[in-house]
């Protein structure tokens, strides 16, 4: 195993790199960048007559959640959890993919099923049909340390989580997420300042949740702001302090409102962080110890065009969009990352023209990627 190499000797992950493709130099505080620990997509019978743009290449229809006829539904988000059956459940959201992307705001919270990791999903319907008709995106979902299972919806609803004993529901209407914003006020987004920023009613955007080792429930939200509550997972939640992007080197400080879609997770002693910064059309990878203070570059976490999404035999998908990660997380380390991927730009997908957005899942080496930060 390589050595870390502190801060002060960086080393560079290059397009000369082959496990990438990546253009660009990237500082790594540690041996390998987040990217380089994807691994290749399980063999599978490839189609060339899928749906979608012909830049996405020959592709495994199964892998993951779609509409494979694009007949009804655009997919996105698209949290896996394992079940004690041993089957893998997916937190999704959907909508009329007649109506094109910009319908999403219409989107409805839905479970699939799958006997394998990386799918087929089976579409199971609704999740909580009677509440707002199902209404639901940004859908994320994790299991409480009592056992119970959480999905929590925010953008277009205010944090709502909602909970249940098993993992195929009834889910019950727990409440909304509550902030306290008495120590630092929560941004809108990341290109928004403290020192300028007036307080106002909390609103839910792009949250991630996990349940911290510590016994605290963690958020971080599309400003990149970190919140944490002592008490429970409705909170209250306490704003720790500024955007974590904000000053640190490597990743971009221009554009700060083009974050968004942060994954928050704890393996190998760190706190991580993959964000997207959908201007640069690329997303990185922090690191904490603590998961509040001391944010650290850890590396190019993943772009559209660097050539990562590939199977055993050497074959390529370029998905125009991918947005939404989550991780799939076992004995302790990353197995998979999940992502809702857009075959055009959403501009293009306008409804019943072939084009739509589904869930991908794609094999991740955690376990080495936690072996290699260990000692950083």
């Amino acid at each position: 195993m390589s050595a870390a190499l502190p801060a002060s000797q960086a080393t560079s992950f290059s397009s000369a790199e082959p496990s990438t493709g990546s253009p660009g130099n990237f500082l790594v505080l540690g041996p390998r960048p987040f990217i380089s620990y994807f691994r290749p997509l399980p063999n599978a019978s490839l189609s060339r007559s899928a749906w979608g743009a012909a830049e996405v290449g020959p592709r495994d229809p199964s892998n993951g959640l779609e509409d494979a006829t694009l007949a009804r539904w655009n997919y996105w988000d698209g949290q896996i959890l394992k079940g004690p059956d041993g089957k893998y459940r997916m937190f999704a959201s959907r909508w009329d993919q007649s109506l094109g992307h910009m319908a999403w705001g219409g989107s409805l919270a839905v479970s699939a099923i799958s006997d394998r990791l990386y799918g087929p999903y089976r579409d199971r319907g609704l999740i909580w049909p009677d509440d707002e008709g199902g209404k639901g995106h940004n859908v994320i979902a994790l299991q409480l340390p009592d056992k119970r299972y959480a999905v929590v919806v925010s953008e277009t609803r205010n944090g709502d989580v909602f909970v249940s004993r098993n993992i195929d529901g009834p889910w019950k209407n727990l409440g909304s997420i509550i902030v306290d914003q008495s120590a630092f006020t929560s941004l809108k987004t990341p290109g928004d300042r403290l020192d300028t920023a007036s307080k106002a009613t909390w609103k839910a955007s792009n949250l991630s949740l996990i349940a911290r080792p510590d016994g605290r429930f963690m958020i971080i939200q599309r400003s990149g702001q970190i919140l944490i509550s002592k008490n429970g997972v409705l909170g209250p939640y306490k704003v720790m302090g500024d955007s974590i992007y904000r000053g640190i080197a490597g990743i971009p400080q221009t554009e700060m409102r083009a974050y968004e879609d942060p994954v928050i997770w704890y393996s190998g002693g760190w706190y991580h962080v993959v964000v997207n910064h959908w201007s640069s059309r690329r997303a990185y990878h922090l690191i904490s110890r603590d998961g509040i203070v001391d944010w650290r570059f850890q590396g190019l976490a993943y772009e559209p065009n660097s050539k990562f999404i590939r199977y055993a035999d050497g074959t390529i998908n370029t998905w125009n969009k991918l947005e939404r990660p989550a991780v799939v997380m076992e004995n302790g380390h990353v197995i998979a990352m999940s992502f809702a991927v857009v075959d055009t730009s959403k501009e293009s997908q306008t409804g019943d023209n072939g084009h739509g957005s589904k869930v991908i899942v794609i094999p991740f080496d955690g376990a080495s990627m936690d072996r290699d930060l260990k000692d950083l």
